[in-house]
């Protein structure tokens, strides 16, 4: 079934979009069809020997690479949740004094890495904004701000390391104290 790419999805898109959805994307078939739409603009006048198994295979890995971006953004920020720790009901005054020490540090941390990073991890983290929104709201591709929050995440993360680390030095250090 030669032909271009173009015209093909036009007159398959409905079956396209049940192809989508038969997989486990219902909530995002439309989504996904249209950014197969896109990736077919840009190709052009394409022409393939088979223009519809080429379509489902575009479809199909298109729906592969956002399941995967999926499963490393929730991986992400599971390890973000961990290194942050869970918040105890009635910390004491140690306790506030370190998180405060803490927050200080994430905020020295996201400003050095620069106003957007440090905006769109705050939009995103403590506002709750999707990527997709802050992306659309900067005018950048949902890629970059994915790429903004990594850099903040892994920032973060390594500060955090490095906090803890010293509190175990510190901690270490005291009970030789008393040792003696």
């Amino acid at each position: 079934m030669a032909g271009t790419l173009d015209d093909a999805f036009m007159i398959h898109r409905p079956a396209l979009l049940r192809y989508l959805r038969a997989r486990g994307t219902s909530d995002e078939a439309e989504d996904l069809l249209q950014d197969l739409w896109l990736k077919v603009l840009s190709a052009g006048a394409l022409e393939a020997d088979d223009t519809l198994a080429y379509l489902y295979r575009m479809a199909h890995n298109l729906m592969l690479d956002r399941r995967r971006a999926s499963m490393r953004r929730k991986s992400r920020e599971e390890k973000y949740q961990d290194t942050i720790g869970e918040i105890h009901a009635t910390p004491d005054a140690e306790q506030v004094l370190l998180a405060r020490e803490n927050l200080r540090a994430v905020d020295q941390v996201l400003a050095s890495l620069g106003a957007k990073t440090d905006y769109i991890f705050r939009r995103h983290r403590v506002e709750g904004i999707a990527q997709r929104e802050i992306a659309a709201e900067l005018g950048v591709t949902l890629s970059a701000v994915e790429k903004h929050l990594q850099k903040a995440y892994r920032a973060v993360a390594a500060m955090h390391a490095s906090f803890a680390m010293t509190q175990e030095s510190e901690e270490n250090r005291e009970t030789d104290i008393e040792r003696r």
